[in-house]
């Protein structure tokens, strides 16, 4: 059945969040969040782990402290306000923190409903040398939101246009991609190219920018500053389109894609677990 509303109004979180601080974090989100509920939106987006800052990567690390600042989603009274402000706002969220599943953690983005509940999250599948503590996700889903189909990749899982191509191929019209890292312009050339290669809608949401890229390749929206804000923009689905790079692709020539013995794979992860 055809989706008769294609447009999407999506707000993106442009916000420097305080290592280890998930109250004064929280209150942040809360605020923008709450200050943009009369734009309609259908989407917002924090960046990585908004909620504790990403504090994975902090040289005063310790097992201790990503224990008190990591989130159990049954019992988080953090991710209950959150379904309570999605709710009352009628507005899709996909909000970034450190998630606790038996003792191990993940780098997680939950997508929480217009009626606040939980949808599905992704954990970041990419992992380098900075955040090896978290544990590795273990697929690339895609989620319905109503008006189309969504992927979520979280920073460094852009670097692999595997990623992002997966995501499109089982049916994602936009990726929603809270982010951390590198931002800038070699970051905007990447993103207009993943968004050109897969023809789809990307929106990179990181503290110091939060970037749209169409599926044309180009700049569609774009927010930058040191302020805490957040980019309102309105995309249309109908741009998103099937041709070219997707229905002349080989597949029968990529199987080297999929060679889990190749030389080139990585050592196998090994993420801190909790006492």
């Amino acid at each position: 059945m055809a989706r008769k509303n294609r447009k999407l109004r999506i707000g993106m979180l442009k916000a420097m969040p305080g290592k280890w601080d998930v109250e004064g974090n929280w209150a942040i989100f809360e605020q923008e969040f709450k200050g943009h509920r009369g734009d309609d939106l259908d989407v917002f987006i924090t960046p990585e782990c908004f909620l504790d800052g990403y504090a994975v990567s902090e040289k005063n690390w310790t097992l201790r402290k990503f224990t008190q600042v990591a989130q159990e989603m049954d019992t988080s009274p953090y991710i209950r306000r959150l379904r309570q402000l999605a709710r009352r706002a009628r507005t899709q969220v996909v909000f970034g923190f450190t998630e606790m599943i038996d003792g191990y953690f993940y780098n997680c983005a939950v997508l929480v409903g217009a009626d606040g509940s939980i949808i599905g999250k992704y954990h970041k599948t990419h992992l380098q040398s900075f955040d090896r503590h978290f544990a590795p996700g273990r697929d690339l889903p895609v989620f319905d939101l109503g008006k189309t189909c969504a992927g979520i990749a979280i920073c460094a899982d852009r670097k692999w246009p595997e990623t992002i191509r997966t995501l499109r191929l089982q049916g994602a019209e936009i990726c929603l991609m809270p982010t951390y890292g590198i931002w800038g312009l070699e970051n905007e050339w990447w993103m207009r190219t993943r968004s050109f290669e897969n023809q789809m809608f990307i929106c990179f949401t990181h503290p110091a920018e939060a970037l749209i890229t169409n599926p044309r390749g180009e700049v569609a929206a774009k927010l930058q500053s040191n302020l805490a804000d957040v980019l309102v923009h309105e995309v249309d689905l109908e741009e998103v389109s099937d041709t070219n790079q997707l229905h002349d692709r080989r597949p029968e020539l990529y199987q080297v894609l999929a060679d889990t013995e190749h030389p080139s794979r990585q050592e196998p992860y090994q993420p801190a677990k909790a006492k």
